[in-house]
């Protein structure tokens, strides 16, 4: 018997290694092969020596202050206001370069800031267009995973039917999911096209000509949504087809079941089809948050971060300052933030959807 189970056991090991072993090379060791770089001044091409600098890059990314700047004041004490009757503030800049009374500013830059009285609060970062990348990545993860999932959702209910021609429709909605993301990107791009552009085109049909043309890419307003709105039309079917697996696998006497108990559409959703689907939703939803952090070619080919920043993203700020920037050191501290927040979201994840006793 031990010596089936230990053959039995080297088969199984020598069927893996391969797997194994891509998972070694191309994700573990690159890893600590990125925290290792993230600790020193590594660049890609530089005659310098590699230099060990501790925690350096994370505080060049993450640096934060907070400080309140007064008003000018007149020789009798009055607020000082501008033509327009705005109150004045002195220069920011006399605070944050080289000025020994506040050594924990140096260098750093206006994030935003908001009033408070007379008084104006300026956050300060030490990168900003990182910080923006960061908002900006949680809001595209934010808004991208409860919409996707609901849609995938409902489109799996809606083709999960034994109806004459399902399979076209299945087809169909799946289609964007196997077309190469930069090939979407590039004829979303040409859909988003100011003024002749297909979008502008159709809503200004709609709207008998009311309707302005816009640069839906060339606005801050509206560039980030509109690669929101992209990413969740290209995926939606890929994570319908995982729900659609999941609601096959619930019993059929299930539903007889509510049905003889005269169960409404949504009772039986609610009571029958919903618990089916949990772990299923729990790994829609953590594939979901990994995708939509690791956001890449969609901004690389449509917006290139831009304009002002606005579309900034963790993965595409990694890969300009890894190779275009030539910092390697800089490139994988970020990876290692991004690896360490998914991890942190995917485990709060499953811990609130967890089954409880």
């Amino acid at each position: 018997m031990a010596s089936k189970l230990t053959q039995s056991n080297k088969a199984g090991w020598l069927m893996a290694f391969p797997g194994i072993a891509l998972i070694a090379a191309f994700i573990i060791v690159p890893f600590f092969l990125a925290f290792a770089f993230s600790l020193t001044n590594q660049r890609l091409a530089s005659p310098n020596p590699t230099e060990y600098v501790g925690f350096d890059n994370y505080r060049d990314l993450l640096g934060l202050a907070i400080f309140t700047l007064e008003p000018e004041r007149g020789e009798n004490g009055q607020v000082l206001r501008d033509d327009e009757g705005a109150i004045e503030y002195p220069r920011l800049r006399t605070f944050t370069r080289n000025n020994p009374d506040y050594p924990q500013l140096d260098g750093k830059r206006e994030w935003f800031s908001w009033q408070s009285g007379e008084n104006r609060t300026v956050v300060l970062a030490s990168d900003v267009v990182f910080m923006r990348a960061v908002v900006n990545t949680f809001f595209f993860v934010i808004f991208v995973a409860p919409v996707q999932a609901g849609i995938a959702l409902g489109l799996a209910l809606l083709i999960n039917q034994k109806l004459r021609g399902i399979n076209v429709f299945r087809t169909i909605y799946f289609m964007p999911v196997v077309v190469s993301i930069v090939v979407v990107s590039l004829l979303w791009k040409f859909i988003y096209s100011p003024g002749d552009g297909l979008l502008n085109n159709i809503l200004g049909w709609l709207s008998f000509g009311l309707f302005e043309p816009r640069d839906w890419l060339g606005s801050t307003s509206t560039a980030l949504p509109s690669i929101i709105a992209m990413s969740i039309w290209q995926g939606v079917g890929f994570h319908m087809v995982i729900w659609l697996a999941g609601l096959q696998t619930i019993s059929p006497t299930l539903y007889e079941a509510a049905e003889i108990e005269g169960s409404n559409k949504w009772q039986t959703f609610r009571y029958v089809t919903w618990p089916g689907l949990r772990n299923t939703a729990v790994l829609i939803l953590i594939v979901i948050t990994m995708q939509a952090f690791a956001l890449y070619a969609q901004i690389n080919v449509m917006t290139r971060g831009g304009p002002l920043d606005s579309t900034q993203v963790f993965v595409f700020q990694a890969v300009v300052r890894g190779y275009e920037r030539q910092d390697i050191s800089g490139g994988s501290a970020i990876s290692v933030i991004l690896f360490l927040i998914v991890l942190a979201i995917s485990l709060i994840q499953r811990y609130l959807t967890r089954e409880k006793n």
